[in-house]
């Protein structure tokens, strides 16, 4: 959301990523997908965000057309990663759009609206219609189409997004013979107390994509 170093934590581990990755010759195209900050109430506030419609979600699938048409980007090995709400996009994107994403990593994201998310106390889940439109906005309303292989990170103690959430689509992966990894903290929360679990998370992450996107 920034064009350097967040002054939160969390963002500016992320950013630190992007540049460790980069580094490493990839090619990163970081999105500030609608209900970013930065262009305003309207765009903070886009319509049909999130479990309301997933909206955002079509930056994250023009940002994926934008690197087919480069010269220079293997279209056939575009990844995605992120966090939070950055994993529920990576997962949607696996989800939806395998034939545009090749693999994924995906740190503690909500991969079912329609269940009770503490940190989403903005959706009515006693209204059927809109518990129904959560549903259909996350990845497991798609996941019979997913395809490409995936890591899965996720503390076992998180209070933001409850650990089922990985526990559930490991198990629904399961059922669609998709290959994907996991990686579990103990006791660990949301945004990850340790040092050390951020730097084994983002090595892991780095390895899962070198180990699926390395030109061979």
């Amino acid at each position: 959301m920034l064009l350097g170093w967040h002054y939160l934590y969390y963002y500016h581990n992320a950013y630190g990523m992007n540049q460790y990755l980069a580094s490493r010759g990839y090619a990163v195209l970081s999105v500030n997908y609608r209900s970013g900050i930065g262009y305003g109430r309207n765009f903070r506030m886009a319509q049909g965000r999130g479990a309301r419609g997933a909206t955002e979600y079509q930056d994250i699938v023009a940002a994926a057309q934008y690197l087919r048409r480069r010269g220079d980007i293997n279209p056939a090995k575009i990844g995605l990663w992120g966090g939070s709400y950055g994993g529920y996009l990576t997962a949607l994107g696996l989800a939806r759009n395998s034939d545009l994403f090749a693999a994924g990593v995906d740190l503690h994201g909500v991969h079912d609206w329609s269940q009770i998310i503490s940190a989403a106390r903005w959706i009515d889940y006693n209204n059927p219609q809109a518990k129904q439109t959560a549903f259909q906005s996350s990845p497991v309303a798609s996941v019979v189409k997913w395809r490409s292989p995936v890591l899965l990170i996720h503390g076992d103690d998180d209070r933001n997004v409850s650990f089922s959430q990985s526990v559930d689509l490991a198990h629904r992966l399961r059922e669609q013979n998709v290959h994907f990894e996991q990686l579990i903290f103990p006791d660990e929360v949301h945004d990850f107390l340790l040092h050390r679990h951020w730097l084994q998370a983002y090595h892991a992450a780095s390895d899962f994509f070198d180990s699926q996107l390395r030109e061979r």
